[in-house]
């Protein structure tokens, strides 16, 4: 089993910046991805961003590119998902996600590429 746990959310004014951060416990495994997808209040959960094992490989979700910056410690158990230029839109809780089964850069924006979820974290926009 593996364990995520966000932590970092908060409540933010607009053009603000927050971090927000993931670490695995459990049964790590190498070359495992780690995604971040969001969930509004009355929509769907998206994708955000994704990174690879060696952190080589970054995805973003158009809606967040310029703005938001996903990395990965040298320890490789830690995610981090710098957020600047909030907008009341990204109000949203925040979850992290783990695939521990190989996958294609292609895959990373899908929910089914990750079998482990933390329970997310609320981060809030205010304008």
């Amino acid at each position: 089993q593996v364990q995520l746990v966000e932590s970092g959310g908060g409540l933010v004014q607009a053009g603000g910046s927050l971090r927000v951060s993931c670490a695995a416990s459990g049964r790590t495994v190498a070359g495992y991805v780690m995604g971040w997808f969001r969930q509004a209040l009355g929509k769907e959960r998206e994708f955000v961003a994704a990174i690879s094992w060696s952190g080589d490989v970054v995805r973003y979700a158009d809606s967040v590119k310029g703005r938001f910056t996903i990395s990965r410690h040298s320890d490789k158990n830690t995610s981090y998902l710098q957020m600047t230029g909030l907008r009341p839109e990204d109000t949203a809780v925040y979850y992290c996600a783990g695939s521990t089964y190989p996958s294609s850069s292609r895959q990373y924006s899908r929910e089914s590429t990750y079998d482990y979820w933390g329970q997310g974290t609320q981060v809030a926009v205010i304008s």
